[in-house]
């Protein structure tokens, strides 16, 4: 689409570098995850423990996404499991970023901030706090009406999108049932630390017993999730849960990115055959297959990660059969 608000230059690495994650490494090379600053929450009435909620109302928050991250993905399935396109407003960030961190640009599925006119992402987060030199992560909450970032700690943003906006929500979704809560949690936990963000610690290991460690940790919770789905549709039975919208980000992102570039490759996707009926089975869902863009994926990943593929030729395939 062509508009009048302004974009970023083009992505230039010989000017601009790589951006680099604010995160740490550990002593035994193992990938340590950045923090997410700003943490404050959207309820439905505006009331947190610590006073500083933001009331849910349609029209006073936007979305910025990138469809290549994981993290930022699971927001947007659960804008569009709920139904809530017109309540919460949204921009996607050019999926290959340099050393300015993620941009907005004219391109597939991308294009300009309407909103407040920003090139750079970075922009939303100075805006906030003045001088800011953490890391420019994506999904950010915005509010329109103070100017701010509400949030940008990815699995906030879901569970607040989920529970405080439930009056403009399509009827019969609930994706974080009260009498599920504690048993979605312990799984969540589960999830994220051995495949949500395993896959993250297989690629990103310094040394050979931090990459050992992780993928061995990962391939035993896929085999165990693979006999969870043996007797259920989803997770948590016939219901999509919070759960499901978690571990599927990285069910999609596994045969296209993760088995080669991450080096997660003991089985595929594909091998274990409870998580590909599951996967599938979600991906025929619009809220899941209309939401993936496996280009953006594949041009962020092996565009932007110079350590792992320092020529960042993209590959053509593979081919996944997502229908079958």
């Amino acid at each position: 689409m062509t508009t009048t608000a302004p974009v970023a230059s083009p992505v230039d690495f010989a000017t601009y570098g790589d951006y680099t994650l604010k995160a740490a490494t550990r002593p035994d090379g193992s990938f340590a995850r950045p923090l997410y600053r700003f943490r404050d929450r959207v309820t439905a009435d505006g009331v947190t423990a610590d006073d500083g909620g933001f009331p849910a109302e349609s029209g006073r928050y936007h979305l910025y996404v990138s469809l290549a991250c994981p993290w930022a993905h699971r927001s947007v399935i659960v804008r569009a499991l709920l139904g809530l396109e017109d309540v919460v407003s949204m921009s996607v960030v050019d999926p290959v970023r340099d050393g300015r961190g993620w941009a907005f640009r004219e391109g597939p599925g991308h294009g300009p901030d309407v909103l407040n006119g920003f090139t750079l992402l970075r922009e939303a987060y100075e805006a906030t706090e003045p001088g800011y030199d953490g890391h420019v992560s994506v999904p950010v909450l915005w509010d329109r009406r103070t100017g701010r970032i509400v949030s940008n700690n990815f699995p906030d943003i879901s569970l607040d999108l989920g529970q405080a906006f439930a009056r403009w929500a399509r009827p019969g979704v609930d994706l974080y049932p009260e009498g599920l809560r504690a048993d979605i949690d312990a799984l969540n936990e589960r999830v994220y630390a051995d495949v949500n963000n395993g896959v993250y610690r297989c690629g990103f290991a310094e040394s050979q017993e931090a990459y050992d460690t992780a993928v061995t940790a990962l391939f035993a919770a896929l085999g165990e999730l693979d006999e969870r789905l043996a007797g259920r549709r989803y997770l948590f039975g016939d219901r999509i849960t919070e759960a499901d919208v978690r571990l599927w980000v990285t069910l999609a992102r596994f045969d296209t990115v993760y088995v080669t570039h991450f080096k997660a490759n003991i089985r595929r996707l594909a091998d274990h055959p409870n998580l590909w009926r599951y996967a599938r089975d979600l991906y025929a869902n619009p809220a899941f297959g209309g939401t993936t863009d496996f280009g953006h994926i594949k041009r962020h990943y092996y565009g932007t990660h110079p350590k792992i593929n320092p020529l960042r030729i993209v590959p053509a395939g593979p081919l996944v059969d997502w229908s079958s």
